[in-house]
């Protein structure tokens, strides 16, 4: 893969966000050395160091009521060597969907060999591991895991823990491009090669979102994006004093971090959980709060943001659905203590224009989870080893 080097880098406190990066060629052919000066804009990266670091990589692919040709379709289009969890919220009691993504992730895992784990949100044992561990914040009244992508996602990274893997990328179920998928990886994977830093995130910038209607119109940005970028851009150059609009991926559903980095961060409850990531990196690194952690801080926490060259093609869930996106991610810029008054003014005009509150109206605080980085991991494999090992697609090993 030949990808742009960082043109440039915004510095705030001990946090280098890299701005946009583009894919140039997928396929950069076979190893040989390079001519001279061409790395000084342009990074290759060579199939065999992609692919040491899709080894330690865990791709966790959340899911809920998905279309099983739709879910079957980006598992296809993880490389083989990341091993794969599907965190699965899916019903189980009129239809049992989850037993139908079962019997699909086995099948498939059957024909091509392959690692991949499913686990679903609501399982006790997953619950009572969580529990017994110390980590109990996400669990409901019913002592079960809570409702919400985010609360998989966390759990994703414990488990990620028990398979001593070194990062963790996360890809949405309603991916209707399986090649797209398997660009994300690689994306994942340049990032983290190009990173001088144990404690790296890399997040994707979609080339374009098409909008299937009577034709294709190929979008550059989604609305919700376009306003949470805004927003946290403002965050960004309030602090500093000096304008910016280095952050394009305030919502990237498709982003990797190392679990060194993940470990660290606090994680907002359902759609609010992407540009929480991006706050708690600033808030815990940005050297106006006191630092979260000495090592993070020395080495710097790095954030890259990929364009790709796939298009990203999903289903069209309507303007009901993006407000659902939009104030639960712009109540975790409001509610930061980061936050002033300019931003908080910018945050409540744009949510009164897409009519998510009314006039008078503030955003609700977001649900925060705190760091795992406490767990007794321990108790936590301990708990979930065998059934986890029970949980492998791959049941005729």
């Amino acid at each position: 893969m030949r990808i742009e080097r960082p043109r440039y880098t915004e510095r705030f406190g001990a946090v280098r966000i890299n701005e946009v990066q583009k894919v140039l060629e997928l396929d950069s052919g076979r190893a040989k050395e390079m001519a001279p000066y061409e790395d000084i804009a342009v990074k290759k990266v060579e199939e065999d160091a992609i692919k040491n670091f899709e080894e330690k990589m865990l791709i966790v692919i959340p899911t809920k009521d998905e279309k099983l040709k739709l879910l079957e379709g980006v598992i296809s289009g993880i490389p083989h060597e990341c091993p794969i969890l599907v965190i699965s919220n899916s019903q189980r009691k009129r239809i049992d969907r989850f037993r139908m993504e079962k019997d699909t992730l086995n099948q498939y895992c059957h024909f091509t060999r392959r690692q991949a784990y499913l686990i679903h949100q609501k399982d006790p044992v997953l619950a009572r591991a969580l529990g017994e561990s110390g980590y109990d914040y996400i669990l409901d009244k019913d002592g079960l895991v809570r409702d919400g992508k985010a609360e998989g996602m966390i759990a994703a990274i414990f488990i990620a823990m028990v398979l001593k893997k070194d990062y963790i990328g996360f890809i949405d179920a309603d991916n209707f491009s399986p090649g797209a998928v398997w660009e994300y990886v690689k994306c994942y994977a340049s990032g983290f090669y190009m990173a001088r830093s144990p404690y790296a995130m890399v997040r994707i910038v979609w080339r374009y979102k098409p909008k299937i209607s009577e034709g294709i119109y190929f979008r550059k940005w989604g609305r919700v994006s376009e306003v949470t970028n805004r927003c946290m851009n403002s965050l960004i150059s309030v602090t500093t004093g000096f304008e910016t609009d280095i952050i394009k991926t305030s919502n990237a559903g498709e982003h990797a971090m190392s679990l060194k980095l993940a470990g660290l961060l606090s994680y907002a409850s359902r759609f609010a959980v992407e540009p929480q990531e991006l706050i708690s990196i600033f808030e815990g690194f940005g050297g106006v709060l006191p630092m979260a952690c000495k090592s993070a801080a020395k080495h710097g926490v790095e954030v890259f943001q990929i364009e790709t060259r796939s298009p990203h093609i999903h289903e069209d869930r309507g303007s009901e659905h993006l407000q659902d996106m939009l104030l639960p991610g712009l109540a975790t810029i409001y509610h930061s203590p980061l936050c002033e008054k300019e931003t908080k003014e910018k945050v409540l005009t744009e949510l009164l224009q897409q009519k998510a509150i009314g006039s008078g109206e503030e955003p609700p605080v977001p649900w925060i989870s705190p760091p795992p980085k406490n767990i007794d991991i321990q108790k936590f494999t301990k708990a979930i080893g065998e059934h986890l090992e029970s949980s492998s697609a791959l049941e005729d090993k």
